[in-house]
């Protein structure tokens, strides 16, 4: 047993030596120690075999395969096949042979087919595949008959460093606040190695920093940290490191990656702002307006944007009433406003010291650094308008006074000219006020308080020169207010129209009604009404209540509606006014029937009284007059005109309002007007009775218009008759037709108007028998002219 096993050993020994010559020198010791456990295989399967040849003569048992798995170290390099492994059987034909199939059989590995020496002719890499599975299958040479049933078993390849490691990016980014303190994690760095973990160095990985290690650090898992305590971002912003990372820690021949990192400290604010000016000096026209910008000052800060928190304030707050200086957050600067209205004939020009101050700013908590400067502000003169003395005046005044001063205004001029102003009224003059050029405020008629308690009214200034003339855009204006104070001018009078009623049984001391008063005055605390009978013949009285109301009350009762159904109260109603004003009011105080309950159930609405106004009734007098007037005239009008002919115009008037449309027969003289109205308005007065006015049959019958054109004739005919049946046209005898044929014309007129007045013993009646083309002449002289204007 110990003589084969340290024959075998050898042999493994052998094989190791053999491979090792042509692989590198780093992959012996693996292939020893595996080639151990093969060998220790070996002999277990000896021992298995040996015990089986003992039993053979008692039992015949069926041949196996005595291995299951071989291993080969990648990445040999040989120029012949290098021998890995040895297939064995227990089979004694002599003619057995070996056969491999599987993966790569035949091609990377090879098998001595006699001897079962198994062979890879090429270099192998383990993480391309880092096993391979195969089929050794036993046959007879001669027969190609399976001795064995086939059996599968594994070439596993041995790992070899061969890979380095890789980092999973070519760059790493990392960002980290400045000033931070060290050992801030920054940024985390991570690489791979494909070579087998379980074989102790292949992929163990070790990280380190190649480039950069002054400024940073780096541990085991990757992670990099600040080897440095305040690093500036405004001296260096980014940095640029070189990370290595190596396997097998400790041995010879191990490999390496690199990756690059880039590292961005961001910014706090550690900068406080610094003025880029000693002395700002700054130039403003006087009249800019409140809370306008007068200038800005500006801040340098090395910090980003968002880290610029710049405040600015008044050295021992000097002129910090009258400017203001806000931080621009977008540019940082100062931005000085204006709280009060600069005058240059006052002050010319400010001088005070300004702070910048960042309170925010991380010291460590130092003391806080800031900035000054001077600032010069220089107000420009500027020839301003004039200024009133009060931004808005008041003044009173009583009504029904005559023309007086109201009060004045008054304004100058601020610039150092002092230019002479005039004053004028700007709104609207409604004939009440007058303005003088010197802001006098005088009124041209009384005031009425009870039309219009306030007047408004908007007076300007203008500056004017030596000539007295207006200086362009030179003018202010100011708002005065006047205020019409009372008089007790209006005599106080019933608060409403009463009706009061009352039962003709009621008993004395009935109360029928409470009255109360109302004065268009001011009605001023203390007020006070009084009420007394006109008459004291009355069956009734006036109770005063001394709170300005009064009871009608019935005095002596026995009231009758047979009597008088009516009853009228006349009251005095005064006020306690300076001068004491009185009014009379009348009661048409209503008797009714009453049943036993005091309801009223028979009763008279008393008429109303209308007042009317005397410049009512001069209207209604003075177009009472109009119409006399108007109609006197039509009456001599219609006398004058009585005899006028039956057209109502002689012929020249109707001469002129002939007119040509084309027709045949108009004179050399004809006018362009033309009035229907006249031939209508005679048609219209002549009397008929109702068998001639109704409508007859036509004479004349009805053509239709021909399809076919050029027989003129026909057509003739057609429009003939067609002018003959419109009633909608013109007649054919009419004025139109024969009226005017011109003064220069030699032939003498054919008008017919003037037979209408002549003493021709015509019998015109036969106008009748000629059909509708002649029935308006058969109208106009077929009856006397007695019965023609008859009515």
């Amino acid at each position: 047993m110990d003589n084969y096993f340290s024959g075998n050993l050898a042999n493994i020994y052998r094989h190791a030596k053999l491979c090792e010559l042509r692989t590198t020198m780093g992959t012996w010791v693996p292939l020893l120690i595996l080639s151990f456990v093969f060998y220790y295989s070996t002999i277990v399967s000896g021992e298995r075999l040996n015990h089986r040849s003992a039993d053979t003569h008692a039992k015949r048992t069926k041949r196996e395969w005595i291995w299951n798995q071989m291993h080969v170290n990648e990445n040999i390099i040989a120029d012949e096949p290098c021998h890995i492994g040895k297939l064995k059987t227990s089979t004694t034909n002599a003619n057995a042979r070996f056969i491999l199939t599987g993966e790569f059989a035949n091609t990377m590995f090879t098998v001595n087919a006699e001897t079962g020496d198994v062979f890879v002719t090429g270099k192998l890499d383990r993480e391309t595949k880092s096993e391979y599975q195969l089929k050794a299958v036993l046959v007879d040479g001669r027969t190609n008959v399976t001795l064995e049933e086939p059996t599968s078993f594994v070439i596993k390849i041995i790992d070899a460093n061969d890979n380095a490691p890789e980092f999973v990016q070519k760059v790493f980014n990392g960002s980290v606040p400045e000033m931070s303190a060290v050992g801030t994690s920054v940024t985390q760095v991570t690489a791979v190695d494909a070579d087998d973990p379980t074989i102790q160095g292949n992929a163990q990985i070790e990280y380190h920093i190649i480039k950069g290690n002054e400024y940073f650090s780096i541990n085991n898992k990757g992670v990099i940290f600040t080897a440095v305590p305040n690093l500036d971002r405004e001296k260096q912003s980014t940095y640029h490191l070189i990370v290595g990372a190596n396997d097998s820690p400790g041995r010879i021949g191990g490999l390496s990656g690199t990756a690059s990192v880039i590292i961005t400290l961001t910014d706090i604010n550690d900068n406080f702002p610094i003025f880029t000016e000693k002395q700002f000096s700054i130039s403003v026209p006087e009249n800019v307006r409140l809370s306008g910008e007068v200038g800005r000052l500006k801040v340098e800060d090395i910090d980003e944007p968002q880290n610029r928190k710049t405040k600015f304030s008044f050295v021992n707050g000097k002129f910090e009433d009258t400017f203001s200086i806000v931080t621009n957050a977008i540019t940082n600067q100062g931005i000085i406003g204006l709280k009060k209205p600069l005058d240059f004939e006052k002050i010319q020009q400010y001088r005070f010291n300004v702070e910048a101050t960042d309170p925010t700013i991380h010291r460590g908590g130092g003391p806080k650094m800031k900035s000054s400067t001077e600032v010069i502000i220089n107000v420009l003169d500027v020839d301003e308008p004039p200024v009133f003395s009060q931004p808005l005046y008041h003044f009173e005044v009583k009504e029904n006074m005559p023309s007086t001063i109201i009060g004045y205004v008054s304004a100058k001029d601020p610039d150092a000219a002092n230019r002479n102003i005039k004053y004028f009224l700007r709104s609207p003059d409604d004939g009440h006020i007058l303005v003088q050029p010197s802001g006098n405020i005088v009124s041209r008629k009384p005031f009425d308080r009870e039309a219009s308690a306030w007047r408004n009214i908007t007076i300007a200034a203008q500056e004017v020169d030596a000539n007295n003339n207006p200086i362009l855009g030179k003018e202010s204006l100011t708002h005065v207010s006047i205020k019409v104070l009372d008089e007790n001018d209006n005599a106080p009078e019933f608060a409403e129209p009463y009706e009061p009623r009352v039962c003709e049984n009621a008993a004395p001391g009935t109360v029928i009604l409470n009255i109360s008063a109302i004065d268009r005055d001011e009605m001023k605390p203390g007020t006070r009404f009084r009420y007394t009978l006109a008459s004291k013949e009355s069956n009734f009285t006036v109770q005063d209540n001394d709170d300005n109301t009064a009871s009608i009350i019935v005095k002596y009762g026995e009231l009758s509606r047979k009597e008088a159904k009516f009853h009228y109260l006349s009251i005095n109603i005064s006020d306690n006014g300076n001068p004491v004003q009185r009014s009379t009011n009348t009661l048409a105080i209503g008797v009714c029937t009453c049943n036993e309950k005091g309801e009223f159930t028979l009763c008279e609405i008393p008429a109303k009284q209308v007042g009317v106004g005397v410049h009512v009734l001069v209207v209604i007098f003075v177009c009472i007059l109009i119409i006399l007037v108007i109609t006197l005239l039509i009456i001599l009008r219609q006398r004058f005109t009585k005899d006028v002919n039956i057209l109502g115009k002689n012929v020249a008037e109707i001469h002129e309002q002939l007119v040509t449309y084309d027709e045949e027969g108009g004179g050399e003289m004809d006018t362009t007007s033309y009035d229907v109205s006249v031939l209508n308005s005679v048609r219209r007065n002549v009397i008929t009775t109702r068998m001639e006015m109704a409508p007859g049959p036509c004479l004349y019958a009805k053509v239709k218009k021909p399809a076919r054109n050029g027989d003129m004739a026909f057509m003739i005919e057609v429009k003939k008759d067609e002018a003959d049946n419109d009633s909608d046209v013109l007649p054919y005898d009419t004025l139109h037709i024969f009226g005017y044929e011109g003064s220069e014309s030699i032939v003498e007129s054919l008008s017919s108007l003037e037979s209408g007045s002549s003493d021709s013993d015509i019998d015109y009646d036969v106008l009748n028998d000629w059909g509708p083309r002649f029935k308006m002449l058969a109208d106009l002289y077929g009856l006397e002219p007695t019965d023609l204007f008859e009515y």
